[in-house]
């Protein structure tokens, strides 16, 4: 959607746009903020910032620490992201596929949907043995360097592909990390003819990656899962060999039941 040309029309709420990116602009890396590092943060003015402070505050949403003073998120806000969840018919039909996939695998298996250029976590079954990396439901990664990411990507159109890969941010979050449009654009395109897509620790150093996509009755990708395997039990070589044919069944699963719904 073109943000720009939406807020030129009568029919957008600046205010409702404002508390949400209020609500957005809490982070790992914004923990607790004060009301000018939240006008900062979110990018509108101090007076805005008091007055949708003081609304959210008032509706539950973000208290004042006592002694600090300073502005932090409630268990609250978590509500807005679980309807989602609740209402999100594909995360109840994906759901008992996921924790076959974890049962067998004995590692990591997760659910993520499309937002951007962005792929987001909407379930997530953890391995019971140990997990070096924490990644919560509702955590957004990008898609670019990811196997569920790569994996949505194949189960789309070569432009749209193309589209999302040269509008993304490609930093490297590690040194093997791929950022090259055309060598990103082949690995999708070899996934798309496999059926599955990799991550070799281009997100987190000692995790690999392995997805496939979930796709609609038109073919067209929708979501994808992946199962997380840590270098520390895993070789690259290993996840394809193991793992792929597992979460392609998975993904085919989860297609043919959502599409009772679709």
């Amino acid at each position: 959607m073109n943000t720009a040309a939406v807020d030129e029309t009568p029919l957008f709420n600046q205010s409702l746009a404002k508390a949400l990116s209020v609500i957005r602009a809490f982070s790992s890396r914004n923990r607790t903020m004060t009301l000018s590092e939240i006008a900062s943060a979110a990018e509108i003015t101090r007076s805005s910032a008091q007055r949708i402070v003081f609304t959210l505050e008032s509706l539950g949403y973000i208290r004042k620490h006592p002694r600090t003073r300073r502005f932090l998120l409630t268990p609250r806000a978590l509500s807005i992201g679980c309807n989602y969840l609740e209402a999100d018919q594909l995360v109840d039909c994906a759901n008992p596929f996921l924790a076959s996939l974890n049962a067998t695998c004995e590692e990591t298996v997760a659910l993520t949907e499309p937002d951007g250029l962005a792929m987001v976590y909407v379930a997530r079954f953890p391995s019971h043995k140990f997990v070096p990396i924490h990644v919560p439901v509702g955590k957004r990664i990008p898609m670019y360097c990811t196997a569920s990411g790569r994996a949505y990507l194949s189960g789309r159109s070569e432009q749209e592909a193309l589209d999302i890969l040269t509008q993304s941010d490609r930093k490297a979050y590690t040194p093997t990390t791929r950022t090259d449009v055309s060598e990103i654009a082949d690995m999708v395109r070899e996934a798309r003819i496999r059926g599955y897509a990799f991550n070799n620790e281009e997100l987190y150093i000692g995790d690999l990656n392995i997805a496939a996509p979930v796709l609609n009755s038109a073919g067209e990708a929708i979501a994808s899962v992946h199962i997380s395997a840590p270098g520390s039990r895993w070789t690259f070589a290993d996840t394809s060999q193991k793992l792929a044919s597992l979460v392609i069944e998975c993904a085919r699963s989860i297609t043919n039941a959502a599409r009772n719904f679709d």
